[in-house]
């Protein structure tokens, strides 16, 4: 299996307001960076997003190593997932659950993926770039996929 890494941020103007999100692929000395807008909704969710469409990109199984900045994500899908699936994803009860079952099956079922909290707005490049494409494509409602 391929590795790759993917570095992912999401960004809210106004929460619930105007999102973006933005994944950093890195594959060997490869790098391509995908982003995106919703028009109305949470920070949570573009996190999710960000996660989930970098996922996407991915043209085959691979090794994965997502770094995010949001401890939501990764406490999420390491952690709290495993009982929300136990419980039998108690419908109406879990925020952003449509997004917690695709990142499950992207994450879990298609891609091997270890999963690395950063501290944001810090000394992690690619964690600032990401931050970077996530606030624009928020302000200015753009995507590049």
């Amino acid at each position: 299996m391929k590795q790759v890494r993917i570095i992912t941020d999401g960004a809210c103007e106004g929460n619930p307001g105007r999102g973006g999100w933005a994944a950093i692929l890195r594959f060997g000395h490869h790098a391509k960076e995908i982003y995106g807008f919703s028009p109305h909704t949470t920070n949570n969710r573009m996190e999710l997003t960000a996660a989930i469409e970098g996922l996407r990109a991915l043209k085959e199984p691979c090794e994965v190593e997502v770094v995010t900045d949001s401890e939501y994500l990764k406490n999420g899908i390491t952690t709290w997932i495993h009982k929300w699936k136990r419980n039998g994803w108690r419908k109406g009860t879990i925020k952003n659950q449509d997004l917690w079952e695709e990142l499950d099956r992207l994450a879990n079922q298609v891609h091997r993926t270890r999963w690395v909290w950063v501290r944001g707005h810090a000394d992690h490049p690619d964690n600032n770039r990401a931050d970077q494409l996530a606030t624009t494509a928020a302000r200015e409602q753009i995507a590049r996929v």
